[in-house]
């Protein structure tokens, strides 16, 4: 069974990436794949250099991220030429993880994919699990994570698909107000009555 985990900023996904962990089940980490298809002498960082000049790369290869975030933040269309880059190796790279954890014999593959739904890539998964907090713990959350005024965290916050909407394309919701051990049992459950465990 592929389970896609999502949530939102500071909803506690990570916490329940990690408790999924401990089950010994694969993961297939969307943030962790984006990092992996820029590094150093990959196709997809060499394209990124051909769109936007070689001063986009450090002086050891890598993508220099705050260069290239300058550039894409107040220009809508260069922001479009880096997602168009970037997202097809993204989800190459995350179908390759997938169908190798499978091929090793892995019976359910978590796909951790923060904006599942943003990105319309439900079609990847066979069960949605959505971590959710109530919109007053999110923003608390998310300040006092980050350091963050109320504006900037709520800036963050909006940027996303409010939580309440993820809920309703959920088969299971995890609610995440409560303690670690409160979050633990609801996870159990939800993965005994689908037989992952």
């Amino acid at each position: 069974m592929i389970i896609g985990l999502t949530g939102s900023i500071a909803s506690g996904k990570s916490t329940v990436a990690n408790m999924l962990k401990e089950y010994g089940l694969p993961i297939v980490d969307a943030d962790l794949v984006a990092r992996i298809v820029v590094e150093p002498g990959t196709p997809t960082l060499t394209k990124i250099a051909e769109a936007f000049g070689n001063e986009v790369i450090t002086e050891t290869g890598e993508m220099d991220r705050a260069k290239v975030g300058s550039i894409i933040f107040h220009d809508v269309s260069k922001r479009k030429v880096l997602n168009d880059i970037i997202h097809p190796a993204i989800r190459a790279e995350m179908l390759r993880q997938r169908d190798e954890h499978l091929a090793n014999g892995a019976k359910t593959v978590i796909m951790d994919i923060p904006l599942l739904f943003e990105s319309k890539l439900q079609h990847y998964v066979e069960k949605i699990l959505v971590v959710t907090v109530s919109e007053e713990t999110q923003l608390q959350r998310l300040m006092e994570r980050n350091g963050l005024s109320e504006e900037e965290a709520l800036a963050r916050i909006s940027s996303q698909l409010p939580l309440s909407e993820k809920e309703k394309g959920a088969d299971a919701v995890i609610d995440n107000n409560g303690t670690v051990e409160e979050t633990r049992e609801q996870l159990e459950t939800i993965l005994r009555s689908w037989d992952v465990i």
